[in-house]
């Protein structure tokens, strides 16, 4: 009686108002209630009303007895999507003309299906938190507008980008890039220019797992990122074509196209990216070495020029089974120079006593082509067979032209000169595949798999004096090195759920075969480095959710994460003739034991802390070479201990204004294992905010920005405090999108670090033209709905990720 007393009275209510503002009297409204298979509520969960068009007009969550209402309603036929994390996504079409707005009790199934008959565009939440896995929505964060991928996972939560452009998830370095499913095989400043090159706008969103399972490559001692480019939705043809323009020291563009266009029998997909312009850098290095002083201070300019291609598509050979094949091709061009300045003097009394200048110039083209292919089986029975083949090839060459000039130190005088030149070609070629089977095993899912792949690398470094304008080969320092390795893998995974608890647990073995041969007219030691070893990497993890509120998780995996190929080369990379990079043939692979914990409250507010103990730490050593030479050399020195807590949220605070906030805090801690090495710990924190406002419905304007308290970089330098202040402004119109972007306003982001190993003292600044403006424009055509091509993950994923550094 007392229900029915507050219907009519709602209704009252309503009509009043109707009459009071002379809206149609017809106005209604659509209410309902959701429950699961067992009868109790599902409060919090997402109601989205969409119109004709499949547009979405509001969102609501429902209440804590499952019930929802949208109000004010004109007649019309809508779309009531409805929706609920682990639960089967159901869609009821409403024409209010001709059906009642009472929805009545609906029952959402835990089991997943396709919805095919009514495709739905709805909006995305910026941060959605998974069992598995955080997912980073792109495309709702305005601040983006234009970036690059090193730029955007700045943003992205639990992550943080140091001052090399090195990425650090939950305290700790050895990520893994993955790019829609399968795992880059560009690493090192390779990766970094590819990211650079690589759109906010070609994203739909980030996936942070950092804690995968056994089915994944153990390799990446810090996780795995994985980049998910868009495949629009739906039947037919659609395109996008984008241009940003940067305005820094010097301006820099880049144009990409995006096609794809599907039907009942295949999906095709290509893309299409050109990246131009110019940037500056700067790198002061000051240095204590025995009884002598080099203050450094280098300034350079890179022009660079790049272009990516990618085609594929997925062939539907049944309902079961489908076929896919993608081919994707980079080229990178990179002119630097650069002017390096050394002034040098003795510590006694530190008055300069010469000065050496180089003004280095460096060419380089980069050229890396992949071609994958996949087959996959599906049936009713949720059995799942998985079969791929992949192949990569990769190709650089670089030049380098460095003249050195010893001066008297008003640089009048030329003392003496050492003018040298090295060319270094580089080839990689990878082959892989591997197969895995999934299906349903008691109350459970059962999966396996096996993978095996290859790795040839040669690598040659030509050392030339220049005499006379001629180049003189010199044998002492020429050499060519030739390396192979071999991995074999296989896993066992095994998940289920039982009343409130999900139970995970996967086991997975690498044997792993190396060999090294460095070659020399001249007779080294050690000139061979074999090995030969197995690893195991038990992985599991319990989550538990008590109420629809709460939902706790502790994981635990071991990693491992294997040197980079150029890691492990003896070249040496100068800077000048006094200060250069040196690879080392006897680094030893490190291992990562992982344990989290975790809390997401209402599948917004996430919060974790991971504790990770890192054996075999890669620290980035600088090393003396007689009183005068120092160089960089990865090396084994040290084990780490990094805990690390992290929380994100984000906010709707009213209809035009949202918010989002993700902090973080790690505690690295290091214990030598090396008597030159000094162990340092230190506390970590920073995080990413922004503020969104929405004006005259096409007008979105975001202020935003992220902040990283003094670090540690690579193991052993000592960072200060770096950050970022952006502003945003985004129209929008038909199918044209328009942005303008101003990022670090404040010119916070150049770095500042100090290092001591040994007798060794270094202390450096260096940035880029890091403030910058940018102006974006988007345009779409075509079919609004365009379904996706499948995204996979291929099988030279381990190898990939390690070629380039």
């Amino acid at each position: 009686m007392a229900s029915l007393l507050k219907i009519s009275m709602m209704r009252i209510n309503v009509l009043l108002i109707c009459i009071f503002f002379g809206f149609n009297l017809k106005s209604q409204s659509i209410q309902g209630r959701l429950i699961d298979e067992q009868g109790e509520a599902l409060p919090y969960a997402t109601i989205q009303l969409l119109d004709q068009d499949s547009s979405l007009l509001k969102v609501e969550a429902s209440r804590v007895d499952g019930s929802f209402e949208f109000k004010g309603l004109k007649t019309s036929i809508y779309f009531v999507n409805l929706s609920f994390l682990g639960f089967q996504t159901k869609v009821i079409k409403l024409d209010l003309e001709k059906d009642k707005g009472n929805i009545g009790t609906t029952v959402l199934k835990s089991q997943s299906t396709e919805l095919q008959e009514v495709t739905v565009t709805a909006e995305k939440p910026l941060i959605q938190v998974e069992p598995d896995k955080t997912i980073f929505n792109v495309d709702k964060n305005l601040s983006t507008a234009g970036d690059n991928g090193v730029e955007l996972l700045r943003k992205a939560p639990g992550l943080q980008v140091d001052n090399d452009d090195n990425i650090i998830l939950e305290g700790k370095a050895g990520v893994n890039i993955y790019i829609n499913g399968k795992q880059s095989f560009l690493q090192g400043e390779d990766l970094k220019n590819y990211l650079r090159s690589l759109q906010a706008d070609e994203i739909e969103s980030v996936e942070i797992i950092t804690q995968p399972s056994s089915k994944y490559d153990a390799a990446g001692s810090g996780g795995i990122l994985n980049i998910v480019l868009k495949r629009e939705k739906g039947l037919g043809t659609k395109g996008t074509v984008t241009n940003t323009i940067t305005f820094g020291d010097y301006a820099r563009n880049n144009t990409s196209l995006n096609l794809n266009y599907r039907n009942a029998d295949y999906a095709l997909f290509g893309n299409y990216s050109h990246f131009q312009g110019s940037s500056t850098n700067f790198f002061n290095i000051y240095r204590e070495q025995g009884v002598n002083v080099f203050d450094g201070k280098t300034k350079s300019k890179t022009t660079f020029l790049n272009d990516q291609l990618s085609l594929g598509g997925d062939f539907y050979l049944s309902k079961n089974s489908t076929v896919s094949v993608a081919m994707s091709g980079n080229v990178n061009n990179n002119e630097s120079t650069t002017d390096s300045r050394t002034l040098m003097a003795q510590r006694d009394d530190y008055i300069t006593d010469s000065v050496l200048l180089a003004p280095n110039r460096n060419d380089s083209e980069v050229d890396n082509y992949t071609v994958s292919l996949n087959y996959t089986y599906e049936d009713s029975l949720d059995r799942r067979l998985s079969v791929d083949a992949d192949w990569v090839n990769y190709q650089s060459i670089a030049l380098s032209y460095q003249p050195n000039f010893y001066t008297s130190p008003d640089e009048a005088n030329i003392l003496s000169q050492n003018i040298n030149s090295q060319e270094t070609p580089i080839e990689i070629s990878v082959r892989s595949s591997q197969a895995n089977y999934e299906q349903k095993l008691g109350k459970g899912t059962f999966s396996t798999g096996i993978k095996a792949s290859q790795v040839l690398t040669n690598n040659v470094f030509d050392f030339y004096n220049v005499q006379d304008g001629k180049n003189v080969l010199d044998i002492n320092r020429s050499n060519t090195f030739d390396y192979e390795e071999i991995i074999g893998a296989a896993y066992l995974n095994y998940k289920f759920a039982w009343k409130k608890w999900k139970i995970q647990m996967g086991l997975r073995a690498e044997q792993t075969h190396s060999k090294g041969d460095l070659q020399s007219i001249t007779q080294v030691a050690n000139k061979v480095v074999e090995r030969n070893y197995l690893n195991w990497f038990p992985s599991g993890g319990l989550t538990f959710q008590p109420n629809r509120d709460n939902s706790l998780a502790l994981i635990y995996s071991r990693r491992i994460q294997r040197p980079n190929y150029r890691n492990l080369n003896p070249f040496e990379f100068q800077i000048n003739e006094l200060s250069f990079r040196r690879g080392n043939p006897f680094l030893q692979p490190q291992f990562t034991h992982n344990i989290k914990l975790s809390n997401t409250y209402k599948y917004t507010l996430n919060t974790s802390f991971t504790f990770s103990y890192v054996s075999d730490f890669f620290a980035e050593v600088s090393e003396a070479e007689g009183e005068r030479i120092s160089f960089i050399n990865t090396r084994n020195v040290a084990d780490q201990q990094v805990y690390n807590f992290s929380v994100s949220y984000p906010k709707k605070i009213k209809e035009w204004w949202s918010v989002y906030g993700s902090i973080y805090g790690f505690y690295n801690k290091f214990t030598a294992n090396h008597p030159d090495f000094i162990p340092v710990d230190r506390l970590t924190y920073g995080g990413y905010a922004q503020s969104s406002f929405t004006v005259k419905k096409v007008y979105k304007l975001e202020l935003s920005g992220w902040y990283s308290s003094p670090s540690i970089w690579r193991g052993t330098f000592k960072t200060k405090s770096i950050g970022s202040l952006n502003f945003s402004v985004q129209r929008t119109w038909n199918r044209w999108t328009a942005k303008a972007s101003i990022n670090d306003i404040f010119y916070s982001i150049p770095w500042r670090a100090d290092n001591r190993f040994g007798e060794l003292f270094i202390t450096g600044t260096g940035g880029s033209d890091s403030r910058n403006v940018r102006f974006y424009l988007s345009y779409s055509f075509g079919h609004n709905d365009v379904k996706t091509a499948k995204n996979r993950a291929k099988s030279s994923d381990d190898v990939q990720n390690r070629i380039g550094n």
